[in-house]
């Protein structure tokens, strides 16, 4: 869980520093901006689709897979700022009966561990993108290429894993009683 920041205490409490000036602050709001447009842009898609299609009776050509590589992207955009903000939902079944000063090793660990998920994924993602534009696959109806989308996926899975690994660090940072 993140910790606020106390009324005017800019600490840096670690690589990724949430706190005001955040080194990659700018990163994640750049994320969010980008994502929150494709969001509105699939929305308008597909209002303009169920129109078109109920009103009108003529459907917007190829909405249908313009909104499925549009929700792909947004999926994977997101990832990166979801790790980055500590977003991701913790299950903690066993680690409150844990001491305190195990936390931050704790925290490493499970960093590590899910930097090396992460980049396993990626990897994986960027393999199957290279076949997928060796063989020259494109969507059905507008011809699209699909081999971009998967690289994208790739790459915003390998900067989940490098914040990962970055934030797994920050409770190694902190300096006791600042929180």
């Amino acid at each position: 869980m993140k910790e606020p920041l106390a009324p005017g205490d800019s600490t840096p409490k670690g690589p990724l520093d949430h706190g005001k000036g955040g080194s990659l602050r700018w990163v994640r709001g750049g994320i969010v901006f980008v994502g929150g447009t494709m969001l509105l842009v699939m929305m308008a898609l597909t209002i303009v689709d169920v129109i078109g299609r109920y009103i009108f009776n003529s459907p917007l050509s190829g909405a249908g897979e313009l909104t499925e590589l549009i929700l792909i992207s947004v999926i994977f955009m997101g990832l990166p700022a979801v790790t980055m903000e500590k977003e991701h939902t913790p299950v903690d079944l066993f680690t409150a009966r844990m001491p305190v000063w195990t936390e931050p090793w704790r925290a490493l660990a499970i960093g590590v561990f899910s930097a090396v998920v992460l980049g396993t994924i990626g990897w994986q993602l960027w393999v199957h993108a290279g076949r997928i534009g060796a063989y020259g696959d494109v969507s059905t109806t507008l011809r699209i290429p699909i081999a971009p989308v998967a690289y994208f996926c790739s790459v915003s899975t390998f900067i989940s894993a490098m914040a990962a690994v970055m934030i797994s660090f920050e409770p190694l940072f902190k300096r006791p009683g600042k929180g």
